[in-house]
Parts: structure tokens; sequence; C-alpha cells
């Protein structure tokens, strides 16, 4: 069984990210949403809010695993363990 944590960011990068999780095979997924509030009553807060429903959707229909968390911040998953972290920002290089 694996766990696997799907970072999703403010940046559009959904089908890379779609594509490394199907390609893992993982049985459930977490979700952390960083750089947005999904608390937030603005139009910016609605788009992410209907991108994540879509990606939520597109997880589970794409990879046949349980999306079974959602978190708005990394202390949220303090103490929680996955095989792999997928998504997130991507490293600067020299």
């Amino acid at each position: 069984m694996s766990d696997l944590l799907a970072v999703i960011t403010s940046e559009d990068r959904d089908s890379e990210l779609l594509a490394e999780l199907q390609w893992r095979h993982p049985d459930r997924v977490t979700v952390l949403v960083e750089g947005g509030s999904l608390e937030d009553e603005s139009d910016t807060g609605r788009a992410l809010r209907d991108r994540l429903a879509a990606l939520l959707h597109a997880i589970e229909q794409r990879t046949g695993a349980i999306v079974v968390g959602l978190a708005g911040d990394r202390d949220q998953l303090r103490g929680w363990r996955f095989d792999r972290i997928v998504g997130g920002r991507q490293p600067l290089t020299a």
C-alpha cells in the first residue's frame, strides 16, 4: 500500500502532478494546498476551490486511489508519514 502527499501550489501544474501520481499507482493520496487559502471568499479563493474539486476528482478517477485528506498547512501534517511527496515548488537550479 502506498501513501502519497500531493502538494498543490498556486502554479497551474495540475497535469504534471496527475501524470506523476498516475505513474506511481498510489493507494491513498493526501492533498496539501500551499500558496492559497480555502477560506478566501474572493474570486481567487473560489477559483482555487473549483480547481481543487476538479483535481480531487481527477486524482481518484485517473489513479484509482482514495483521497483521504486535505490540508491547508504543513503543520497539519506533523507526524504523518508518506511514501513519497509529489508536486510542490521545484528547487532552483544554478
